[in-house]
């Protein structure tokens, strides 16, 4: 279930991320629900979630609640 729009981000999701970061999860996830089409389709959703969060983590770090770009970028 790819997501067309930020706004059908997962609450948890959308809550707690700035909007660079829900595009970055949003776009990451798309891209790897195609990419892991051959898997099942729990196993396809949660390795789509898990690259999703490992792209935010990539650009982002959480420092108390608040998510903050990294300094390298």
């Amino acid at each position: 279930m790819p997501y067309a729009e930020i706004d059908n981000l997962p609450p948890p999701v959308r809550a707690h991320l700035p909007l660079h970061a829900l595009e970055i999860y949003r776009a990451a996830f798309n891209h790897a629900w195609t990419q892991y089409a051959a898997r099942g389709p729990l196993e396809r959703e949660r390795i789509a979630h898990r690259v999703a969060w490992a792209a935010v983590k990539h650009k982002y770090e959480k420092v108390g609640e608040a998510w903050l770009p990294r300094a390298y970028d």
